[in-house]
């Protein structure tokens, strides 16, 4: 099971941190075994991918839209990625969804390679 947090009311040019955070009894539940990406949702509009990250920590993808701004991290002793999001911008306002998969030949931009998702977390950025 997976939970996202972290999300909140900033104004343009802030910082949030969001977690991803994994839970459950059993080895399965390790978020060391799954490359985990950051999706978003903006009002009405679909969601869409932002990073990426896999399993072992050593490659990471993003949006153009993020480049340079955002940075995705892994800590897998603590279970846990998170999703370092600095001078944010309007257009950043979105529902954020951390999301799963075992998949770590690669990282999917798309959300159908996801089996696993959080609850999602709010960010709106107001100017």
């Amino acid at each position: 099971q997976l939970q996202a947090s972290g999300g909140g009311l900033v104004t343009v040019g802030a910082s949030l941190r969001l977690s991803c955070a994994a839970s459950g009894r059993t080895s399965s539940s390790a978020l060391s075994r799954y490359s985990v990406a950051w999706f978003r949702q903006p009002p009405g509009k679909e969601r869409e991918f932002v990073m990426g990250i896999i399993s072992s920590g050593g490659s990471t993808r993003y949006a153009d839209s993020v480049k340079g701004r955002f940075t995705i991290s892994r800590d897998n002793a603590k279970n846990t990625v998170y999703l370092q999001m600095n001078s944010l911008k309007a257009e950043d306002s979105a529902v954020y969804y951390c999301a799963a998969t075992t998949d770590n030949m690669g990282l999917p931009i798309t959300t159908t390679n996801y089996p696993f998702w959080g609850q999602g977390t709010q960010v709106t950025v107001s100017s």
